[in-house]
């Protein structure tokens, strides 16, 4: 049996030597891909096409810059979520979107001319399959916004409906 003093002796010098390989790894998420979507990032009051206030949202850079969180507060009293990342091994953007109103969103994508775009498919209770797309588009000007543009079809895509069309102006 080995005295304590050099169990805890052996388990330092482990310590010691781990300590600069855990120094020496590169941060994660530090590839250009994952700041495509930092354009979102931000305190945000959104307003519909007519002016009309759609509500307020928040994106924040999540674990150590690996992800953002959105949490939307609509003006009508509705409430929702997402989670958004960039996964090196696919290539891709994903958004996993949860709403008060019970939808449920998987979206994926990535930055298409400028824009971040995301689609996914919904199947309701029918069988009826949804697909749904949605755009960020920065805007220029001072300040600067964005504009968030949903769009779904029902027929597979030959045919595209607005759901939400809004745009970011910074708090």
């Amino acid at each position: 049996m080995k005295p304590a003093s050099s169990v805890s002796g052996v388990i330092a010098l482990l310590l010691c030597m781990a300590a600069p390989l855990a120094a020496q790894s590169p941060p994660a998420c530090t590839r250009a891909e994952h700041r495509q979507f930092d354009f979102w990032l931000g305190e945000w009051n959104v307003t519909l096409p007519n002016g009309r206030a759609a509500g307020t949202n928040s994106i924040q850079s999540i674990n150590a810059g690996c992800g953002l969180r959105e949490e939307w507060k609509g003006a009508g009293g509705s409430t929702g979520t997402s989670l958004n990342a960039f996964d090196p091994s696919s290539g891709r953007w994903h958004q996993t979107w949860v709403g008060s109103d019970g939808t449920v969103l998987f979206l994926d994508g990535g930055l298409r001319d400028g824009a971040m775009e995301l689609s996914g498919v919904t199947t309701g209770a029918n069988g009826a399959r949804t697909l749904h797309r949605i755009r960020w588009t920065p805007l220029g000007g001072t300040p600067a916004g964005v504009r968030q543009l949903w769009e779904s079809s029902t027929d597979g895509g030959k045919t595209w409906t607005v759901a939400f069309d809004g745009k970011y102006e910074r708090r």
